[in-house]
């Protein structure tokens, strides 16, 4: 049996692929990622991401790489508006970052950081024993056996990865199309979240001066056949829908999706692991794909460097279906119900007013927002009643010497990838307890009580994903610390069990 070319091989190169990639080298993980394609895309289906993903973005300090950050401050939900401020920090998410940005951006932070990533690699075969997985790819240089001790399928709703590991992927068959079209040269009044027009549906999305994004959805006229309809066929569809002649401009792209519904029904087979639309596809409604596989990303890849330098057992490793699973189920549920509200008839005029009857209260807004953006994921991290255990990270200004201006956001501390203790009460017990542990989290002592969400906390242990794994309040001391840090960093050890990043293994 040949070395292992890497310890992890990531296949694909979209934006889940390459921030699995960047936090796998975060934690020195030697990394390859292949894709079959010989460039990036330039077109981008997404235009934005998630309020969710641009915590995350900013847990890794990579929003600077973005720009200037607009948010979109009110959306809908299957065409009924929600103002998505309800919630703290809430928005519908980034306005106007096509994703050849994000994955620009990512594959600049992923390679800086030492992962290598191959164009023109294809995989064709998929085997794995109980040592690792071997991949038979297809390069410009003929077919080659690729060998890792773990390989990650984020290659698409087709994913050869997943069909090869022989994962079923049940769900619903497409019922209807959504036709997209970049067009340039088109003055088009705004249409953010769409509009309902007797027949249909129709979006405008403006990408710059007189360029825009047409969507359209027509009843009854999805064509027969595979391939994106032609300008022709989106025009004419917008004519008969608004009435407007956008004939006259100049088509740069186009495509179409359907509301297909299917999710990958193991998301770990043995050494193999499915991310973003190889696990999960859906109608693309509000910004929910790509901001989901960044999340499964974030989920998985501090999870399988702590296997690889022997941190963690099996157990952790299968937390990444437990944990990432239910959260795709409950998008694929939401798009479904949006796709009901938002593209049938007057039929559902009924349902549509009473949806609006319940929108007035703001516990509806928050369930709503929170659901669609990822800022209620609450995960199962053990026992505990603090209601922000298992939720996210508040991110909170935080004083002290660990901060090079003496004061720093809760997000900079994750920049490293590192999970932390945060001791809010500067105990010398606390720090006793987490001291064997110190070779694989920070202990952060901060000089003062932060305010907010994170008053009444006197201590919380925070994964590297940034979600809340123990929570010390009511002056319970360090009960059930000892336990959460076991299971989230593994076995005791006063060892450091850190790597320093390293370079990737043998090239292809």
């Amino acid at each position: 049996m040949q070395g292992f070319d890497a310890d992890v091989i990531v296949v694909g190169a979209g934006p889940t692929g390459l921030m699995l990639a960047g936090e796998l080298r975060l934690a020195g993980v030697r990394t390859l990622v292949l894709d079959r394609l010989a460039e990036p895309m330039r077109q981008s289906r997404a235009l934005g991401f998630s309020a969710r993903t641009i915590e995350e973005f900013d847990q890794r300090g990579l929003l600077p790489g973005f720009g200037e950050l607009a948010t979109i401050p009110v959306g809908h939900f299957g065409g009924l508006p929600i103002d998505f401020r309800v919630v703290e920090g809430g928005s519908y998410g980034a306005r106007g970052k096509p994703q050849s940005l994000t994955e620009g951006v990512l594959n600049g932070w992923a390679t800086g950081l030492g992962a290598e990533v191959y164009r023109e690699h294809e995989v064709t075969g998929l085997t794995q024993d109980e040592d690792g997985v071997t991949l038979d790819v297809v390069t410009p240089d003929g077919t080659k056996r690729l060998r890792a001790r773990y390989a990650a399928g984020c290659d698409g709703g087709r994913s050869k990865v997943r069909n090869l590991a022989g994962v079923d992927f049940p769900g619903t068959d497409p019922t209807l199309e959504l036709w997209f079209a970049d067009v340039a040269g088109l003055q088009l009044r705004p249409r953010f979240s769409g509009e309902r027009v007797p027949g249909g549906m129709v979006m405008v999305l403006p990408m710059g001066p007189e360029m825009n994004r047409v969507v359209v959805h027509e009843r009854g006229g999805e064509r027969q056949g595979d391939g994106p309809p032609s300008f022709e066929e989106v025009a004419a569809a917008w004519n008969r829908l608004t009435g407007e002649d956008i004939s006259g401009g100049k088509p740069l792209w186009t495509s179409y999706t359907t509301d297909a519904s299917r999710q990958a029904a193991e998301y770990r087979k043995g050494r193999v692991f499915l991310l973003g639309d190889a696990a999960h596809i859906h109608l693309p409604v509000g910004a929910q794909g790509m901001s989901a596989g960044i999340g499964d990303a974030m989920n998985l890849g501090w999870k399988l460097a702590a296997a690889l330098r022997g941190d963690a057992t099996t157990e952790l490793l299968d937390t990444y279906h437990g944990e990432r699973h239910p959260v795709g189920a409950r998008i694929l549920a939401n798009t479904l119900a949006q796709r009901i509200l938002y593209l049938s008839g007057d039929e559902l005029d009924p349902m549509r007013e009473v949806m609006t009857e319940l929108l007035a209260y703001e516990e509806v807004q928050k369930l709503l927002v929170g659901m669609v953006t990822g800022l209620d994921i609450r995960y199962d991290v053990g026992a505990g009643g603090h209601p922000l255990l298992g939720r996210r990270l508040p991110d909170t200004e935080l004083t002290g010497d660990f901060a090079p201006s003496g004061t720093a956001n809760a997000f900079q501390l994750l920049h490293a990838g590192r999970g932390f203790l945060l001791d809010l009460r500067d105990d010398e017990e606390l720090r006793a307890a987490a001291a064997p542990w110190t070779g694989r989290i920070d202990v952060v002592t901060p000089r003062s009580r932060p305010q907010g969400a994170l008053a009444d906390v006197e201590a919380a242990l925070v994964r590297p994903d940034g979600y809340l794994a123990w929570i010390g309040s009511g002056g319970s001391g360090t009960a059930g610390l000892t336990d959460a840090l076991g299971r989230w960093f593994g076995a005791p050890g006063d060892h450091d069990r850190t790597q320093a990043p390293a370079a990737a293994g043998a090239r292809p």
